[in-house]
């Protein structure tokens, strides 16, 4: 049926998380929380009876860990799984592997007694739910989804780049220098995986990258694809040069912009309100792309929920960059790059397959 409500299954040892999650669920119509479990066991004896639309897991549990459960899934029947995680160095790593394993989006967990903190982000967090629930995981194998009133804030107003810097003014002349500057959110961490495994360090050019993550995670998420990758990949550090065969990726919690002195390009990693309901955000890096690059830069918007980027890629577009986006067939979450197609921001439409390749003709012009 088309009002169909989502159905949502809560996997969490701790009784105050699965609490805070069932008050969220249950304050928005369109979601039905179908149970709130201390852990996978728990859990697998729920969906013998009724199936999820889409899992909020944790990964550190009693009996079984949320990974091993979360391989289980993805191995017998693919289901979106949003991480629910601590934001410590360890918990960063073990998000990684949960988003290596299957898991299409992660949510920082709120420290213990500070329930309010997550229910402020109450309409984020549903939004979140809605559109997890619409993606698309692939299947992997086991070794490698009463009503409570909401006590939700009303949402903060959804700023543009404005805030953070004033619209394009004039686009560089066209150069030998070239940047490529990615944005991608739900998804995003497998297709980047994509993207940049397969960039042979001496054919590729400097990359600036958007990926939406909580702090600390960037770090190890940046670490852990540099171990993968023939390009060097790191979180951004202000002043960090942009080169060719390195990729800068914004640390979660800062936004990151593009600069140029003489002949070099570098970032700025700096502090401001939210974009697009996030910091760091990609239409703040593609803009600063359009000021700063122009026509010497290819912006490319990858699966992700929402509109971040999609303003950004016009601009970008208007500013003389070469802009791509990837197709609904191959996105975990078609909305990002559908925003940016429908305001025109997008000059090719194409699978994640051909990206990489987009990027090495890019920058051997």
């Amino acid at each position: 049926m088309a009002d169909a409500r989502i159905k949502v299954l809560v996997v969490d040892d701790s009784a105050v998380i699965r609490q805070v999650w069932s008050t969220i669920v249950n304050g928005d119509p369109g979601l039905e929380l179908i149970g709130a479990v201390a852990d996978p066991l728990f859990a697998m004896k729920r969906m013998e009876t009724e199936w999820p639309d889409i899992i909020l897991l944790d990964v550190e549990m009693p009996r079984m860990d949320g990974i091993t459960f979360l391989r289980k899934i993805m191995a017998d029947r693919p289901t979106p799984v949003i991480i629910c995680s601590t934001l410590t160095t360890e918990g960063a790593e073990t998000t990684l592997q949960a988003l290596s394993a299957g898991a299409v989006e992660v949510v920082a967990k709120p420290k213990l007694g500070a329930k309010g903190q997550l229910l402020e982000e109450a309409a984020r967090l549903r939004e979140m739910i809605r559109a997890a629930a619409r993606s698309r995981p692939r299947r992997r194998s086991a070794g490698a989804s009463d009503r409570a009133p909401s006590h939700a804030s009303p949402p903060a107003p959804k700023l543009t780049a404005d805030a953070v810097l004033p619209p394009t003014q004039v686009a560089m002349r066209e150069t030998t220098d070239r940047v490529v500057a990615i944005g991608t959110s739900t998804g995003g961490t497998q297709a980047l995986e994509e993207v940049l495994t397969a960039l042979p360090r001496l054919r590729s050019p400097g990359m600036v990258i958007v990926q939406h993550m909580p702090e600390k995670f960037t770090a190890a998420f940046a670490a852990r694809l540099n171990g993968l990758c023939a390009i060097e990949v790191r979180e951004a550090v202000h002043g960090d040069r942009v080169v060719p065969g390195r990729a800068l990726i914004a640390p979660g919690g800062r936004h990151m912009l593009l600069k140029r002195s003489g002949a070099q390009y570098y970032v700025e990693v700096v502090d401001g309100p939210l974009v697009s309901r996030h910091r760091p955000s990609v239409d703040v890096l593609f803009r600063s792309v359009a000021r700063t690059a122009g026509r010497n830069a290819l912006g490319v918007i990858m699966t992700g929920m929402g509109d971040d980027g999609a303003r950004g890629m016009l601009e970008m577009h208007q500013a003389g960059a070469h802009t791509v986006a990837q197709d609904e067939a191959s996105c975990v979450v078609f909305g990002m790059p559908k925003e940016a197609i429908k305001l025109g921001g997008a000059d090719k439409v194409i699978p994640l397959g051909r990206i990489p390749e987009e990027i090495m003709g890019f920058g051997s012009r």
